[in-house]
């Protein structure tokens, strides 16, 4: 079942990759975003393939493994595929879903055609991985 309006506004403000986007921003992602649904063990992202858009987390959850390691288990409001996305390259690691797990889906020329029209979501999307390198470079210092 589709998530309400409404819910993909609230899950898309949640997720630091749109923290900065206003409500008019968010309803765009959201109207173009589409539902879909993991069952638990069920690969989303293939680690060195290209990518052809990026997920947040609605409920469920999934774990990123690198080389055979899982390096990294995400919940509701986080983000995965980014990367490949911004940069067409081979994704840099696995996500397979650890439960039941529905997202929201960005295909990448739906996320390019908004990004051409909304440069603020650029910005946002900038900061949000911004922070996620300096949480990661920070992280390794300790």
């Amino acid at each position: 079942m589709p998530l309400p309006r409404d819910r993909r506004i609230q899950l898309l403000g949640s997720a630091p990759l749109f923290a900065t986007c206003d409500v008019r921003l968010l309803e765009q992602i959201g109207d173009r975003a589409i539902d879909v649904s993991f069952a638990p063990g069920q690969v989303i992202a293939r680690q060195g393939e290209v990518g052809t858009g990026f997920f947040v987390i609605a409920s469920g959850s999934v774990r990123v493994v690198r080389d055979g390691a899982t390096v990294a288990t995400l919940g509701p409001g986080e983000f995965f595929g980014e990367l490949s996305v911004l940069d067409g390259l081979p994704r840099t690691a696995q996500v397979i879903a650890a439960e039941p797990t529905e997202c929201l889906a960005l295909a990448t020329w739906e996320f390019e055609a908004l990004v051409r029209e909304e440069p603020a979501v650029a910005l946002s999307v900038m900061r949000g991985l911004a922070g996620r390198l300096r949480e990661s470079t920070e992280s390794q210092r300790h």
